[in-house]
């Protein structure tokens, strides 16, 4: 029988981690930080507060019933690790052989990066008793007939799993294994030298963490670039340079917060550069039609549009138009993009639909006047039957514009119209008038699952809204019978929730967002 060390560690720590906290994973816990065990250049880097209590562990537990049926998560936990353990040939007793030791705080960090793949993965727990942590790890290290390799480095023991070597030990307050005897010498390097805690901006990303988290999630976007050979497109580079942003020391960081009704994750990043996305675009995405399935909206669209369509004149596309010529083209065409893009404001895009033949949706565009709004898509219809594209028919009535029908489209055409002081660009004539009926009949606003939605974000103004029950409908229609048995596992769980909120902003000069899933019992 072979010894397995390491996977019921990881499996207890990850346990532990969906199990609950007591304390922002920012806080301070009064034990060793587990992100000093984490290289300095770690891409990526989770971390929760264990031991609940409280308020979030009331709600951690309200939620682990209401989605799972479970009465005592704790107790549910502690015997599926135990069963496992069992089955592995290292049996435990949790209560206690793992109870006493567990300290407050754990910490998951993968090193390296390929582009495709993480790897190099360490995990570190916060021990209040390092004699019987030890004691834990010697009893499992001859729970089985193949014991664990011994090693040693930098004084610090540790043993190593001799089937795939990964490692397990105790460095400086921690208990850390890891996925290789490399990576775990790594962690005892980082504990007495440079690590990811002392990092200027893992230190400043994880400050503006949410408080009372269940877990933050720190995300280092140069080290992901720079691991996975530096490869950012230029013409994508070109653009955030334009806008201000620096990859190379962009950051990001999200918070997990359970309610007891509710999930909510607050994601805050430096990556949208000087100037970071604001606006309201609630009052746009609320005139949208009342049975979306789905609804986004963004604030302010033309200044990033215009942003976008810089970049685009300045480097021309290959092939067709050369640098600097791609405006000048368009308004010879009798288009000026400037005039355009100066005329947008908001954007809002919807779904609706309960089967693929019923599926329809549009984008929505404001436009600051209705003349704008009007010569902008004659313009482009223009355009389009002068170049001989096929299938374009003019429209007329109560709205203006054009459709455009192919085989690729499926049966409905993609029609595009202006009314007032809108754009629609639609899939079907339908959705398309819905798109255009600003303040004629129901919409979100008038949707009690909507209102929900609007109240769970607090302050924070609605960007984005599913309807739970909704979604699920349509996904079960859509998905391929072939690649259904994970979706169908998955549905029992995905029927809890009744609706995903989204809410964005900024702060300072991060760009901030927050997601909100109800969940119902």
């Amino acid at each position: 029988m072979k010894v397995r060390l390491v996977p019921p560690a990881l499996a207890l720590t990850a346990a532990l981690a969906i199990a609950g906290c007591g304390a922002s994973a920012g806080g301070d816990s009064g034990g060793t930080d587990p992100a000093s065990a984490a290289p300095p250049k770690s891409p990526l880097y989770i971390e929760a507060a264990v031991q609940p209590e409280g308020e979030l562990k009331s709600n951690v537990e309200a939620l682990a019933q209401s989605i799972a049926g479970v009465d005592d998560l704790g107790d549910f936990i502690a015997s599926e690790l135990e069963e496992s353990a069992n089955d592995s040939g290292e049996p435990f007793d949790y209560e206690k052989e793992v109870s006493p030791w567990i300290g407050e705080k754990a910490g998951l960090f993968f090193e390296r990066y390929d582009g495709d793949d993480f790897s190099g993965y360490g995990v570190a727990v916060q021990t209040t008793d390092v004699g019987a942590t030890q004691a834990f790890i010697d009893d499992q290290a001859k729970s089985s007939d193949g014991p664990a390799r011994d090693g040693s480095y930098e004084d610090i023991d540790y043993k190593v799993e001799r089937d795939d070597g990964m490692t397990i030990g105790i460095v400086e307050g921690l208990l850390v294994f890891a996925e290789d005897e490399r990576t775990f010498k790594d962690a005892v390097d980082a504990t007495g030298g440079e690590s990811l805690a002392d990092a200027d901006n893992f230190a400043s990303t994880v400050d503006a963490a949410a408080e009372g988290s269940f877990a933050d999630v720190f995300v280092d976007v140069g080290a992901l670039i720079d691991q996975s050979g530096g490869s950012i497109d230029p013409e994508a580079k070109q653009f955030l340079d334009s806008a201000g942003i620096d990859p190379a020391e962009a950051t990001a960081v999200a918070s997990l917060i359970p309610g007891s009704d509710q999930i909510e994750i607050e994601l805050s990043s430096d990556l949208a550069g000087e100037n970071p996305p604001s606006g309201d675009a609630s009052s746009l995405l609320g005139s949208l039609p009342a049975d979306s399935v789905a609804a986004v909206a963004a604030a302010d669209f033309g200044a990033r549009f215009d942003e976008a369509l810089d970049q685009i004149d300045a480097n021309g596309i290959p092939g067709e138009i050369p640098p600097r010529r791609f405006k000048s083209t368009l308004k010879e065409a009798g288009i000026d993009v400037d005039k355009i893009v100066a005329s947008i404001g908001d954007l809002g895009v919807f779904a609706e639909g309960s089967s693929e033949s019923s599926l329809a949706g549009a984008a929505v565009l404001t436009m600051k006047g209705s003349k704008e709004a009007t010569n902008t898509v004659s313009n482009i219809g223009f355009l389009l039957r002068a170049s001989g594209t096929p299938g374009v028919t003019a429209i007329s009535g109560e709205a203006s514009g054009f459709s455009v029908r192919s085989d690729d489209l499926g049966p409905k055409p993609l029609v595009v119209a202006a009314q007032d002081e809108r754009i629609a660009i639609a899939y079907g004539l339908p959705a398309a008038r819905q798109a255009l009926a600003s303040g004629g009949g129901e919409t979100l606003a008038d949707n009690p699952t909507y209102k929900e939605a609007v109240s769970a974000l607090g302050g924070t103004p609605i960007s984005g809204f599913v309807d739970g029950p909704a979604a699920l409908k349509l996904a079960s229609a859509l998905i391929p019978a072939d690649d259904k048995e994970d979706f169908l596992e998955a549905k029992p769980y995905l029927r809890k929730i009744d609706y995903v909120a989204i809410g964005t902003g900024s702060s300072g000069d991060l760009a901030t967002a927050k997601l909100i899933a109800g969940i119902g019992k």
